[in-house]
């Protein structure tokens, strides 16, 4: 899409265009659609890493010999693996945010560091809040649910252990 009056934005640094491909990406796509379709990629990550979690606590000489609390153990630490998933998707889409919502554009020209700012047009800014209120916020509210899904299981887990 062609924007009025001339830009000094490089095309792959304008905030919308930005957008387009953060929302395209395997990996920031998961938040985009739905909390479950976000979910679930997270429990195939823990799934994954819970084995080895569960073997690590077994090197503990308290946790192999109660393997219920072992268990316990390795299942509450494999929750740090999508808990870093989510803090990356967090950071990515709330940067994005933060570009949609201001009225300058910070970008670069060439390879080395010379930073300038460029102020959007009205309808830049129109579009871009528009975006970042209708498409962006949500991402943001459903990682921010699954980041206190996160917790809250890190929490309650630990709490089990204690309790076993």
């Amino acid at each position: 899409m062609e924007l009025l009056g001339p830009c000094p934005v490089p095309v792959e640094q304008r905030p919308l265009r930005q957008y387009e491909e953060l929302s395209r990406s395997w990996f920031f796509a998961w938040p985009a659609a739905s909390l479950p379709g976000l979910l679930r990629p997270l429990a195939v990550s823990w799934l994954s890493v819970l084995p080895i979690t569960v073997l690590v606590a077994s090197g503990s000489w308290v946790l192999r010999h109660d393997p219920a609390r072992m268990v316990a153990a390795g299942a509450v630490a494999a929750i740090a693996l999508p808990t870093l998933l989510l803090v990356r998707q967090w950071l990515g889409w709330s940067t994005i945010h933060q570009r949609l919502v201001s009225e300058r554009v910070e970008y670069e020209e060439s390879g080395w560091y010379d930073g300038q700012v460029w102020e959007k047009p009205l309808a830049w800014r129109q579009q871009d809040l528009l975006v970042a209120r209708h498409q962006v916020r949500p991402i943001l509210a459903r990682l921010q649910q699954a980041i206190g899904l996160a917790a809250t299981l890190m929490l309650l887990g630990a709490s089990l252990c204690q309790a076993l």
